[in-house]
């Protein structure tokens, strides 16, 4: 039996923010991150209007970027002595992918994180709390999937939660929030909203559903991404909606192994000083990811039908296909992104040695393709591929090198 599942509202616009206002509850706990939300003056406004809805409000500040399972635990401690009937995540998806995971601990205070990772595992929610997302940023689309991705710092691995108990019951997405991404945020999560798409099209759980919605984000992206990364906020905004038209195609269609490698590498090499930033990581794995999965003859064929639909020219599937990865190389160039592992700096900029040691990368390597076949999106991917073939993938996006097997 195939399921589509959506927040129950999902309200967008600018100056949709003032939803908040409109909520029914006594006690709402807002979790936000680093202090952008603050400084841009969304926070206030949003413990405003709740107050105004005549909630008591507490905050829980300071999420990091990548959450780690010590943050969701923490969370959960505080909601669990405040007691909250609405949990409010607004910001990047780091935050409302936090809050998800605390919204499972508080709901069930016994239940493990082990417990958290079973895919649709998840028990019944909404016993103590309803939940509300507003996403700042143009790509991860949180609020409006049953995704969350915490990350294990001790194993230096991603975690995806995934089950529809945690789709958020409210989305508020206001472009207004998006309007102050630095610049190279705009870049990352952008290309992690393509990511999305593209892999929701070519997923083996597509369907009728979510394929115009991929196919729509797809086309949007490819025409708005440059310009409101060049600062043009009628496209920031309409970023703001081709992302979550994305979140929604993938949030029913699931993804690949494009984000299963980017969970694996994230904060696999955070010993040397950094991370790879998850949407720097999908914008240079997904081109190698599709000429892999292009050996499977049905992938290809969808494939050449989102170069068909984004105009991209061709006679042939492998023209088409061929057109496709060439075009996600000149967008990572238009947004200064790099294009394989060897040239990724610390900065996250393209680099003639990056910082990823080749040895290090080497000797990691069959751990890191063990672990990213075992991920959750590798499941739906088109083409399942061995550990020899995973790991060869991974040089090949290490090496920037053609994928031809």
């Amino acid at each position: 039996m195939a399921r589509f599942t959506l927040p129950r509202d999902l309200y967008h616009g600018k100056g949709t923010l003032e939803t908040l206002k409109t909520l029914k509850g006594s006690r709402a706990m807002v979790c936000v991150g680093g202090g952008s939300m603050k400084k841009n003056g969304f926070l206030d406004q949003a413990v405003s209007y709740l107050k105004e809805a005549g909630m008591e409000v507490e905050l829980f500040e300071g999420i990091e970027a990548d959450p780690s399972v010590e943050t969701v635990m923490r969370g959960a401690q505080a909601m669990e002595k405040f007691q909250p009937d609405w949990i409010v995540a607004m910001g990047g998806g780091s935050p409302i992918d936090a809050a998800k995971a605390m919204w499972i601990k508080y709901e069930y205070p016994e239940i493990t994180f082990e417990e958290m990772c079973k895919v649709f595992g998840i028990p019944e929610l909404r016993r103590k709390a309803h939940f509300c997302a507003i996403p700042s940023t143009s790509g991860t689309a949180t609020e409006v999937t049953a995704f969350s991705v915490i990350t294990d710092y001790s194993k230096g691995i991603k975690y995806p939660l995934a089950d529809f108990e945690i789709t958020p019951d409210i989305a508020i997405v206001d472009p207004a929030l998006a309007e102050t991404m630095p610049k190279k945020l705009v870049a990352h999560t952008g290309m992690d909203a393509m990511t999305h798409a593209v892999e929701a099209y070519v997923s083996t759980a597509n369907c009728d559903y979510t394929d115009p919605l991929a196919l729509h984000a797809i086309k949007m992206i490819k025409e708005k991404l440059a310009d409101s990364y060049n600062g043009c906020m009628e496209a920031r905004a309409a970023m703001h909606n081709a992302q979550c038209l994305a979140g929604m195609a993938f949030s029913n269609a699931l993804l690949g192994i494009v984000h299963s490698m980017a969970h694996k590498t994230g904060a696999a090499f955070d010993d040397f000083g950094a991370h790879i930033i998850h949407g720097a990581a999908n914008a240079m794995y997904l081109p190698k990811v599709i000429a892999f999965n292009a050996k499977n003859e049905v992938a290809a064929a969808r494939y050449a039908e989102i170069a068909d639909s984004i105009k991209l020219g061709g006679e042939t599937t492998e023209e088409k296909v061929a057109n496709l990865i060439a075009h996600l190389r000149k967008m990572c160039d238009e947004l200064n992104i790099p294009h394989c592992i060897k040239n990724y700096g610390a900065d996250s900029y393209p680099t003639e040695n990056g910082f990823v040691p080749e040895e290090v990368f080497l000797e990691r390597l069959p751990e890191i393709a063990k672990n990213a076949i075992g991920d959750a999106c590798t499941g739906s991917n088109p083409r399942i591929p061995t550990q020899e073939e995973m790991e060869k993938l991974f040089k090949c996006c290490y090496y920037d090198l053609e994928v031809d097997f």
